[in-house]
């Protein structure tokens, strides 16, 4: 079952990370960025991570130092406790994904990227999808769901079959692993770059990196019918190469053009 992208998620600008400003006191992923973009109209993006306790944080980064006071990984920590922690230039603390659902309440799309937990887009347990598909049970708002790691997606194809998931894809390259990578792992690097999970896993969408967006197997995968979106855009003249070949952008610092 390959649940199509709604039309939504092609027509209005994804504002990444929420609608974030930290010099205007909303940081990204943060509640206050996301009722911005809700005001603004835009779709929003987000990031997931799992707490101690198994629940989903809308968070990007593994450890808490960037973007919060506090220090160490968001994993060691309790729901509890991290809602105790405020994120920088914020009032507010790190918010759940449940909190996030409530406060979006279907009025703009959602595109939620669950981060990878392997380390190496490899095998995951598991908990952080089942606790994405725990949070969106009675979601009835336009929600999409992606992942760099394939083996995520599959959590989620198995959990969550009738919610349209993708992939968030760029051209993997060799600098960004450790060197000298065994063959079984260059191996794997390769079919991340080629993105050949994608009909494994049921996507019906990739979220690809605007720079490289010309690579043929995107245009392939757009005459098969995927829909095309691109992250990060940053200026108008990004979006506009990006537009090119991307039937939607992801953007920071600076606001997208309405359709």
């Amino acid at each position: 079952m390959r649940a199509p992208l709604p039309e939504a998620f092609l027509r209005l600008p994804i504002a990444h990370r929420a609608y974030h400003d930290a010099e205007a006191k909303r940081p990204e992923n943060s509640l206050p960025a996301i009722r911005a973009a809700i005001r603004a109209g835009y779709g929003i993006e987000i990031d997931l991570q799992p707490s101690a306790d198994g629940q989903a944080m809308v968070f990007h980064d593994e450890m808490l130092d960037r973007l919060t006071y506090d220090t160490g990984p968001v994993a060691a920590r309790s729901a509890a406790e991290l809602q105790r922690i405020r994120v920088r230039a914020s009032a507010e603390p790190i918010p759940t994904f449940r909190q996030v659902l409530a406060e979006v309440a279907g009025q703009v799309p959602l595109l939620v990227e669950i981060k990878d937990q392997s380390g190496a887009f490899g095998p995951t347990n598991g908990v952080l999808e089942a606790a994405t598909a725990a949070a969106l049970q009675g979601y009835d708002g336009p929600v999409a769901l992606m992942s760099f790691n394939p083996h995520s997606v599959a959590h989620v194809q198995r959990l969550l079959p009738q919610v349209p998931r993708g992939l968030t894809t760029y051209a993997f390259p060799a600098e960004d692993f450790p060197p000298g990578l065994p063959p079984e792992m260059e191996a794997r690097r390769q079919a991340l770059a080629a993105i050949e999970d994608y009909d494994r896993v049921g996507a019906s969408f990739i979220s690809h990196h605007w720079r490289d967006l010309s690579r043929p197997r995107v245009a392939d995968l757009k005459a098969q019918g995927a829909a095309v979106l691109c992250w990060t855009i940053r200026s108008p003249e990004e979006e506009a190469q990006a537009r090119r070949i991307a039937q939607n952008v992801t953007f920071e610092h600076y606001a997208a053009a309405q359709p």
